[in-house]
This record gives C-alpha cells, structure tokens and sequence, in this order.
C-alpha cells in the first residue's frame, strides 16, 4: 500500500464525517427516512405533511426510497468532500475518490435498507448479542440509530483510507 499521510486522511475523514451528517439528516427527506425500509410483508404508511393524504408503500417503493437517499447522501458526500479538499489544497485521485464513494454509497444502502426482521443490522446486532440494544428505544437511547451510526462512522474511515491512497497536497 502507497505511503498515506495522515494529515491529508483526517482531512478527509472530517469532510466525509461531516458530507455523512448533512445528507443523512439535513438532505434526506421524510418520506426517504420513513419509506426506505418498508417491504411488503412490513408496509409502511406515509403521511404528507402538507395534504395529509396517507399512501402505503412495499418492497418497491421502500427499496426506491432507499436507493434516492444513498444516491442523495453520496452525492452530499461527494461534494462536501470535493469542495473541502480543494480548499484545503488535496488533490484526490479519480479512481480513489470514486472507490470510497462506492464503498460509503454500497454500505451505506445496505445498512439503511432496515425491513424488520431481515435488514442487514439487525441480523449482525442479533448474531453479536447486541439485538436487545438495537431494539432498544427508550431512556433517551435508540439503539438501532447508535449502531447505524457506528456502522457508518466505521466504514467512513474505510473510505477515507481509500480516497487518501494517491492524493497528494499543493
């Protein structure tokens, strides 16, 4: 593995840190948030906040709402990220900004995609004795949230690793 300098890595890890945030909390629509892990044996029904009108939404629609948000969270990502990186004065390689966005994009929809039951956190929480802490929902904690986060911040990094490999400073 190329020499990766580690000044350059935190740079980057702190812009993905903070791409991960904003598009996950502030780019991320309602119906994304609520929809994206629906299926058909767990509908999940949207009410728009507007019209009030109530649909209900399957495996279809919730594997879209899925799909929308990691699109939405990548590209927020990519920007933060590419924006943040100029000004600071790195230049990322091509091929290693586009591996670590696939890497955050993949990882992140199969860590979103929460049918219940069967999403893929839920199955690792439950397989490491941790699935009473990911049903968790009271006493100011949600459990399922904290290990989605840690399973986001883990793989951040990851990426980060790889958008450092050839990236050089001016």
């Amino acid at each position: 593995m190329a020499h990766l300098n580690p000044a350059v890595f935190a740079a980057l890890l702190g812009l993905g840190r903070a791409g991960s945030a904003i598009g996950d909390f502030w780019v991320q629509s309602d119906f994304c948030a609520r929809v994206k892990g629906a299926s058909d044996d767990h509908p999940v029904t949207f009410e728009d906040p507007v019209t009030k009108e109530k649909t209900t939404h399957g495996s279809a629609d919730g594997r879209a709402a899925c799909l929308h948000h990691c699109l939405t969270y990548t590209a927020t990502q990519a920007i933060v990220a590419g924006a943040g990186a100029r000004a600071l004065g790195i230049r990322v390689h091509p091929a290693a900004a586009a591996a670590a966005l696939a890497l955050s994009f993949g990882t992140h929809y199969a860590a979103d995609r929460r049918v219940p039951g069967k999403g893929l956190l839920e199955k690792i929480a439950t397989k490491t004795g941790k699935g009473g802490f990911y049903q968790l929902a009271s006493h100011g904690i949600n459990g399922a949230f904290q290990l989605d986060s840690a399973w986001h911040h883990g793989w951040e990094t990851a990426a980060a690793l790889i958008a450092t490999t050839k990236a050089t400073t001016r």
